[in-house]
């Protein structure tokens, strides 16, 4: 039938029905980053399943500073519009969905202080900024036959060596001085004097973000409502852009990180955590100095790198460079609304996959979801039907974009051939 023609582009050969909360993220999608998720499907979650919780963490890359609306390049609205990127954020009438499987909660406090609560709906794009959240949710929502909720705990302008420092972490000395282990005060001090204390501690942003997400679980039925019990199923981690600043902390950053990654582990009870980082943005493999450092110390607690192997297949760094549209990691990337989402994606498949390398294997293949088939012909379909009407209002540029998209990434669909053979004839005129 023509639906399972069409799922059968999106879904890899012999993919495997998870026997847990989790699909395959082959069964459900192509972990290409060229291929684009359906539409959600508008039906909640199967609330008889704990929420499997996502949190992220970070500074300002991971709280986020992406422009929505405007028609000019670099906004959500103009990506979505214009260039068709994303469309699963819209519905056939041009509307932000919605997605009744996905929570989104956000909190944000300074250090210790009081919690602030942004967020608290299905997912949707809403307010004036986005971070990576939206590509991390709907990828990992479509990959989890669970409730999921995306829980957001971060604020910006924190370094991973002092603000975010994890429990546990020891003094160190750098060049004549002796920097902060966790709790100590001030982040630094000559060797050989008494510190003197400040208002802040090592650590203390951690010790707020973390804390703010468990009030968020302690209270689920406010932020989830109907959850049956949750487990933390992974973190989210973009962050760096303060420790560049500071070449002791630079140095330290694997050793931090490493410890980071055990010690949320530890604090959520949760052994099993995936665990997904993100690279700045305009730092490019073989940087050198302060950056180089950081990017070097990300991509080794990846779990393919082998350098810790307990890390191997549920740890994974995401290279953000290439999602990066101009701009750096201290200026917001300029307020592109296109690097956080394309980050975000980029997060959101790398933890699909780990979600999936844990699961595969359970059970044997299911038989093909026609419900999701259709949902996604739907979506080819109208971007069919807005590049004609490009071509009918002589738009040649805008239709020339989406019949080449369509063509290149779903030839074996009808509507990719049409598509290849409008190109063809409106290139030749």
């Amino acid at each position: 039938m023509k639906s399972q023609r069409v799922l059968g582009v999106l879904c890899l050969t012999g993919a495997m029905l998870i026997a847990a909360s989790y699909v395959s993220a082959a069964e459900k999608i192509n972990m290409d980053p060229k291929q684009q998720l359906p539409d959600p499907d508008g039906k909640p979650a199967d609330m008889s399943k704990p929420v499997q919780v996502f949190i992220l963490l970070g500074q300002s890359n991971m709280v986020g500073a992406g422009r929505i609306a405007g028609d000019k390049e670099g906004t959500l609205e103009h990506a979505v519009k214009a260039k068709q990127k994303y469309p699963y954020l819209v519905d056939d009438a041009g509307s932000w969905t919605e997605r009744k499987d996905v929570r989104y909660v956000r909190v944000m406090g300074s250090g210790t202080g009081k919690m602030r609560q942004f967020n608290n709906e299905w997912m949707t794009i809403k307010g004036g900024s986005i971070g990576p959240e939206f590509g991390i949710g709907h990828y990992v929502g479509h990959a989890t036959d669970a409730p999921v909720m995306i829980l957001k705990s971060c604020i910006g302008n924190r370094s991973l060596g002092w603000d975010l420092l994890p429990p546990g972490s020891e003094r160190f000395e750098y060049q004549g001085k002796i920097y902060a282990g966790y709790k100590d005060s001030p982040a630094s001090w000559d060797k050989g004097t008494e510190p003197k204390p400040m208002g802040w501690y090592a650590g203390m942003q951690y010790d707020g973000d973390v804390g703010n997400a468990k009030k968020v679980l302690a209270e689920l039925d406010k932020y989830y409502p109907g959850a049956k019990g949750f487990e933390v199923a992974g973190f989210f981690f973009w962050q760096g852009d303060k420790d560049r600043y500071n070449a002791a902390h630079a140095g330290r950053y694997e050793q931090n990180l490493v410890h980071f990654i055990k010690q949320l582990r530890k604090d959520f009870n949760a052994p099993d955590a995936k665990f997904v980082c993100a690279t700045l943005g305009q730092t490019k493999k073989g940087a050198g100095g302060n950056e180089g450092k950081i990017l070097e110390a990300q991509f080794a607690v990846d779990g393919r790198s082998g350098k810790y192997p307990e890390f191997k297949g549920n740890v994974a760094c995401v290279y953000s460079s290439p999602f990066c549209h101009g701009g750096a990691s201290n200026s917001h990337y300029g307020g592109n609304a296109e690097t956080y989402m394309d980050t975000g994606e980029a997060m959101g498949r790398a933890m699909a996959v780990l979600l999936n390398q844990t699961k595969a294997g359970a059970a044997a293949a299911p038989p093909v979801d026609d419900k999701k088939a259709k949902i996604l012909e739907q979506n080819l379909t109208r971007r069919l039907t807005l590049a004609k009407n490009y071509l009918k209002s002589g738009s040649m540029t805008n239709a020339r974009r989406i019949l080449a998209d369509l063509a290149k990434k779903w030839p074996g669909t009808p509507q990719g051939q049409e598509a290849d053979q409008l190109l063809k004839a409106a290139t030749a005129k």
